[in-house]
Formats: C-alpha cells, sequence, structure tokens
C-alpha cells in the first residue's frame, strides 16, 4: 500500500488504497469521481459504502477460501494468506477512516457548543 494514501484523509486516498489492497478499482473509482464532486456529502457516504460492500467481498473470498483450506480441496495455501490479509488490511483503513471522521464530526460539535 503506498504511504501517500496511508497519510492523506481524502476520499482519492481512501479510494487509491483501497484500489491496491482489493485489486479492483471499477465501484471504487466511480464513487471516488463523485464525492469529490459532491458538496452535501452523499459522495462520501457512497464512497464509504461502497468500501465496505468491497470489504465485505473480501471478507466472504477469505472465508471461503479458508474452508476450502481446512477441507483439503484448496490446491494453493497461499491464496488463502493473502486473502485473509488484504481483508485484514482493508477492514483496518475503513476502520481508521470512519474514525477520523468520527472526530471530525465530534470536533465540529464541539466547536459549535
Amino acid at each position: 500500500m503506498p504511504i501517500d494514501a496511508v497519510n492523506g484523509v481524502t476520499t482519492n486516498a481512501m479510494t487509491n488504497a483501497l484500489t491496491s489492497v482489493s485489486g479492483t478499482s471499477s465501484d471504487v473509482g466511480t464513487s471516488a469521481t463523485s464525492a469529490a464532486t459532491g458538496t452535501d456529502g452523499s459522495g462520501f457516504a457512497a464512497s464509504l459504502g461502497n468500501a465496505v460492500d468491497g470489504l465485505q467481498a473480501l471478507q466472504s473470498d477469505s472465508k471461503t477460501l479458508a474452508l476450502k483450506a481446512v477441507t483439503g480441496n484448496l490446491d494453493d495455501i497461499h491464496d488463502a494468506t493473502i486473502a485473509a490479509t488484504r481483508a485484514q488490511v482493508t477492514l483496518e483503513l475503513v476502520s481508521a477512516v470512519r474514525n477520523k471522521g468520527v472526530d471530525a464530526f465530534n470536533e465540529i460539535m464541539r466547536m459549535q457548543a
């Protein structure tokens, strides 16, 4: 994962990081374009929703490969390990973005008080 994707808090940085982790950019890249142009926050919500959907897909793939590995139906254990690592890193990234969003919201609420 590129270092600049971890340091940035923009939607494009999150999109680049998710693309490099998951290897798919079709759904995530489309939502990042709409998130960059949206002013009401719905673009960011859609982008985060797509990231969560991608995370669920990665976790499902990881679980399927782990089950195949346990039952002996998997030819290459590296596939299961890579899938599990991708799911873990993506979960950590999405959690970090969510935490930053909550922190920003709390800071805005403190400014209004």
